[in-house]
């Protein structure tokens, strides 16, 4: 098929990296070798919208990912709208075909158990001198015991803290306030810190006495992270993630989990007792005379 023109559209004019078109290339080269194999057709002109669709369900039939899927029609799209404007032709056989859409990406937890082991490592406030060192059990701590956001996390203030009442004043996403609350060892940690520390409206700060920043925190939670998981991705978003995972499996009622992250609509939280349910499925398999454990 006539690719050539489009491809160099995409190099010269819109100027998208070697990396990008020759991306381009193979999913066109590849749709091109399917219609002439199947229907003897050479010439982007004769396709049809049904041809398309053909050739999608062969790409599912094979268990492509969908993510592939998507950037094999994209690339289609973009060829034939390429053709339709330039006057090439007055049709679009990839017109009102729907993209595949991509499965919901689980989130990714850390272990209870690594966990427990990276808040062990640290020493005990009490005897803790090291302010520095202090300052990133309380990040690491508020990370996981309150699911806050890394920004969140940067915007907190000495004013946001109630100690009495063990409890935060959260400023999260369309300046929208809630309050979280924390538990006992956790009202010593701020205590502690704040008590070494000195007043500043800034609850964290910089080796320099600077704000925090995203990268700051990012490193930080990667470096301690590290040292006590082998899982892959690790970053502040993962510990929300593993306490909002917790609660659910510990059995905390999903609106309250919502309330506590800070989530607009519950379902963005219910992505959360996927992996209570695979628990669930887990001891029926185990436990149940039908379940597959006892074959």
């Amino acid at each position: 098929m006539e690719f050539y023109e489009f491809l160099a559209h995409l190099t010269h004019q819109r100027r998208l990296s070697a990396h990008t078109v020759t991306a381009y290339r193979g999913d066109l080269r590849q749709f091109g070798e399917y219609c002439e194999r199947v229907y003897d057709i050479r010439r982007a002109g004769e396709v049809s919208r049904e041809i398309v669709k053909s050739w999608l369900a062969e790409l599912v039939g094979e268990q492509l990912a969908a993510s592939s899927i998507r950037r094999k029609l994209s690339a289609l799209k973009a060829f034939y709208l390429y053709r339709v404007t330039r006057g090439l032709q007055s049709t679009n056989p990839t017109q009102r075909i729907p993209t595949p859409k991509l499965g919901r990406r689980l989130p990714v937890t850390i272990p209870r158990e690594d966990l427990k082991r990276l808040f062990a490592a640290f020493p005990d406030p009490e005897d803790n001198e090291d302010v520095s060192l202090l300052q990133d059990h309380v990040m690491l701590a508020l990370l996981y015991q309150t699911g806050l956001r890394r920004s969140e996390l940067i915007g907190l203030r000495d004013g946001d803290i109630d100690l009495g009442r063990r409890q935060l004043r959260i400023r999260g996403k369309g300046d929208k306030e809630r309050i979280v609350p924390f538990g006992t060892g956790m009202a010593l940690l701020l205590d502690r810190m704040l008590l070494l520390r000195g007043g500043a409206a800034p609850l964290f700060q910089t080796e320099r006495g600077g704000a925090l920043y995203p990268k700051y925190v990012y490193n930080r939670v990667v470096r301690y992270l590290s040292g006590v998981t082998a899982e892959e991705k690790k970053s502040p978003h993962v510990l929300r993630h593993s306490f909002a995972t917790h609660l659910t499996e510990g059995g905390a009622d999903l609106n309250a989990v919502k309330e506590l992250l800070g989530h607009a609509s519950l379902a963005a939280t219910q992505v959360y007792t996927h992996n209570n349910l695979e628990r669930l499925r887990e001891v029926y398999r185990q436990a149940h005379p039908e379940g597959d454990g006892k074959k």
